[in-house]
């Protein structure tokens, strides 16, 4: 997948300090926890709340940072946990627990966050579980396939992981979307007829003008139920 680049206009922004660059990130050498350290910081600039501060649940049931993380994983949560867990051991983040032990608290290892936490050492403070999200507005993301996946077939295994992703560089966002579509809506929740699927698209075309490129990103709806023989459709059923 590639990035199409920065439209035009005026875009919300997130102002980062110079010491993230100069200091910070020449120390981090782990890809997870750089992308959950910069995820934190745009998430906490964009609180309104005092102090500011993301929960361990927020985290987790964030689709963008999930899908982050999910490119370099088949767990995304148990990068999230290692990611967070380095940034507290480098002192980028503070780490606070509830009184029962059950919710996670993180604050940016600043004045202000180290005051918010000293406040709730002291009883002063108490800080409530939350799932806000941003305020800024961002894109619909598109799912990557580990997700698809999970979604619509189950409990991701490492064996086919490799596999997975080498459909992700191989085919368009698009066609993979609509293979998963069509195995649902045909009831056949089952990798080897996605493949299957993808696979004579890219060979035959899809009969909607796309042509028969893998990466072709011109068509998109064209479902139709009869690419299989009910023969086909038997076999491609079996797990």
């Amino acid at each position: 997948m590639t990035f199409s680049g920065f439209p035009s206009g005026r875009l919300a922004q997130t102002p980062l300090p110079d010491l993230l660059f100069s200091e910070l990130i020449p120390q981090v050498d782990d890809l997870g926890e750089l992308k959950v350290t910069l995820h934190i910081l745009w998430l906490l600039y964009h609180k309104t709340d005092s102090p500011r501060y993301v929960t361990l649940q927020e985290l987790l049931a964030d689709s963008t940072l999930v899908r982050s993380v999910g490119a370099l994983t088949p767990s995304p949560k148990a990068a999230i946990e290692a990611g967070l867990q380095k940034a507290v051991s480098r002192g980028t983040l503070l780490h606070l627990r509830s009184p029962d032990g059950q919710n996670h608290f993180y604050l940016l290892n600043s004045p202000q966050g180290r005051r918010a936490a000293e406040r709730v050492e002291l009883g002063e403070l108490q800080l409530r579980g939350s799932q806000a999200q941003p305020e800024a507005a961002v894109p619909a993301a598109r799912p990557n396939i580990f997700v698809l996946y999970e979604q619509n077939i189950g409990l991701l295994q490492p064996i086919i992981a490799e596999e997975l992703q080498d459909a992700e560089r191989t085919y368009s966002p698009e066609w993979i979307e609509d293979a998963f579509r069509l195995a649902v809506e045909n009831n056949v929740r089952n990798w080897k007829y996605i493949r299957r699927i993808l696979e004579r698209w890219a060979v035959e075309g899809r009969g909607d003008g796309t042509g028969t490129q893998a990466r072709s990103r011109g068509g998109d709806k064209a479902r139709d139920k009869t690419w299989y023989t009910e023969e086909e459709s038997r076999k491609y059923i079996q797990r």
